[in-house]
């Protein structure tokens, strides 16, 4: 385990939860989202109360308990194999998006136990195009660690550290 990094990723893991369960707290409770169902902040921007009962973009509906608790399992087996990678991690900026993804899931994993759905109120549209379903903090934080491991590992590849100094015989053709 590499606990000088491990750290710093679980603790921005507890902060997305945070900062997830605090916005989603002032949703239900003060702006009582829950029961003005819409909240117009900008042409191009709403808070809208969504009950996600599935899993990303609302795929795989759980609609009965069994369901529900089925994707608390897999999730939370999901966000545990995460926090197994943090521990072993050597790279940084990999453990930053790792922490994104982990504390997103946990947001996303307390919700469906607690409620039986995921709250999701982040409503980014063009007129009637909306490049996004409605998400939360948990969601966006999961979209941007999974988008910086991406980048990361197809654009910033590590070089090879070449052993021997030696350069490679040409391959006969």
């Amino acid at each position: 385990m590499n606990s000088k990094l491990a750290i710093p990723g679980y603790t921005i893991a507890l902060a997305v939860f945070a900062v997830d369960q605090l916005a989603k707290w002032v949703m239900l409770g003060p702006l009582t989202l829950r029961e003005v169902r819409q909240i117009v902040l900008l042409p191009i921007f709403n808070l809208s109360y969504i009950e996600n009962r599935g899993v990303s973009l609302g795929l795989f509906s759980a609609s009965s308990d069994a369901g529900r608790w089925a994707l608390v399992a897999l999730t939370a087996a999901i966000a545990a194999g995460v926090a197994v990678w943090i521990a072993r991690e050597k790279n940084r900026w990999d453990v930053v998006a790792l922490g994104m993804v982990l504390g997103g899931a946990l947001g996303n994993i307390l919700d469906r136990a607690r409620l039986g759905y995921v709250v999701d109120f982040l409503d980014l549209h063009f007129g009637e195009f909306r490049p996004f379903m409605v998400f939360n903090v948990a969601d966006a934080a999961i979209t941007i660690g999974v988008v910086l491991l991406l980048a990361r590992s197809l654009l910033l590849r590590d070089k090879p550290a070449q052993s021997s100094g030696e350069t490679p015989a040409p391959e006969n053709s």
